[in-house]
């Protein structure tokens, strides 16, 4: 069982640390999609009222002002709604954006306003779900959103792929001409409670992932986020290492209108992107069930991601390999198996007969 985060104290006071900020605002992924959807998409903000949640300095605030949004109200639950009102001012924007420093369970909208017509945030975790702040989002969206409102983002996908993890198992191998592989597997069995955060090279991926959760955001539940699970056959798609699972999520958000249409925004945290401030999150498998693997190998396993019972705003992450001879294979498979074999050949045979 891993444990996807440590309890560090008061989670809003963590996010008053100006360095946690600038390591978001210089993520250009992050920044060029929030702002390609929001202000990319003027005609969705024009005259509308909308909700940020978790504001932290203020920026998406601002993309919803300059996009031309009647009024924001920016939710920040730390003393940093001090300086997201600072940016506000900076920016000329006092008239249309108000901050209030509150939690968003304590927040109420001003007298006279019923509803928003959209809600943004960036709530996103590592491995998406990560300080479960999702949970927040959902219960502005089920108390503040008019019925046919608009999420920013309005969809999430977690992802999930073999992989190589070279920097933690080969490096040690020969170290300056040292092997180290003793302090290379103390080091991982130190690690082995928790994740790796780490940027994955888009050539140590070994599939180019499953989906293991995909998520409506006007439509989620709180309840619906307390667990996931995949049972898979993957088949290995490029000669390397098995030595880890990697997890990514990708989010899209609502593009134009049908007279104004534009292209889909997409922020991805994939290893075949961009790199963000998310990177990667990566399970290291123990060293005595790494293997070499072949292109078109088969492997098993199941991959459980629950909320825990004792800290609402952490998952753990459980991971079981199977045996890839006894699990049921996706049909037709392309993997090197006998009897996937001959079933891709009498499927295809079907085909030809027909």
């Amino acid at each position: 069982m891993l444990e996807a985060a440590e309890n560090h104290g008061d989670y809003f006071e963590s996010y008053e640390d100006l360095e946690i900020h600038q390591l978001m605002l210089m993520d250009k992924a992050r920044q060029d999609a929030y702002r390609n959807a929001i202000v990319g998409n003027k005609s969705l903000f024009q005259n509308k009222t909308v909700l940020d949640v978790g504001t932290g300095t203020g920026i998406l605030s601002i993309f919803c002002a300059q996009a031309g949004a009647k009024k924001v109200y920016a939710v920040e639950a730390s003393k940093l709604a001090t300086l997201a009102r600072q940016v506000v001012l900076e920016n000329g924007f006092e008239g249309t954006v108000e901050v209030f420093e509150c939690k968003i369970e304590d927040f109420q909208l001003p007298a006279g306003v019923d509803k928003v017509d959209i809600i943004v945030s960036e709530w996103m975790g590592f491995f998406l779900l990560h300080e479960g702040m999702l949970d927040s989002v959902i219960l502005a969206r089920d108390k503040f959103l008019k019925t046919n409102g608009l999420m920013f983002p309005d969809t999430a996908t977690i992802f999930v792929a073999p992989c190589s993890v070279p920097s933690r198992f080969d490096t040690f191998e020969n170290l300056s001409g040292v092997s180290m592989r003793c302090f290379g597997r103390e080091l991982r069995k130190q690690k082995s409670n928790r994740p790796e955060v780490i940027n994955v090279s888009a050539d140590h991926l070994l599939h180019e992932g499953h989906i293991m959760a995909w998520l409506d955001l006007k439509e989620v539940s709180v309840e619906d986020l307390n667990s996931f699970e995949m049972k898979e056959v993957m088949v290995i798609q490029k000669t390397g290492k098995f030595q880890g699972v990697c997890l990514w999520f990708d989010c899209t958000f609502p593009s134009g209108d049908p007279e104004h249409p534009t292209t889909e925004v997409v922020l991805s945290t994939s290893p075949n992107t961009l790199p963000t401030h998310w990177k990667q999150s990566v399970i290291l498998l123990p060293e005595d069930a790494c293997e070499d693997v072949e292109k078109l190998d088969p492997i098993a396993f199941n991959l459980n991601l629950s909320r825990s019972a004792d800290h609402a705003r952490r998952y753990n992450l459980q991971l079981t390999l199977l045996d890839a001879e006894k699990e049921e294979h996706s049909l037709p498979c392309d993997c090197v198996m006998t009897k996937c074999i001959l079933m891709k050949a009498h499927l295809q045979k079907m085909e030809v007969d027909q």
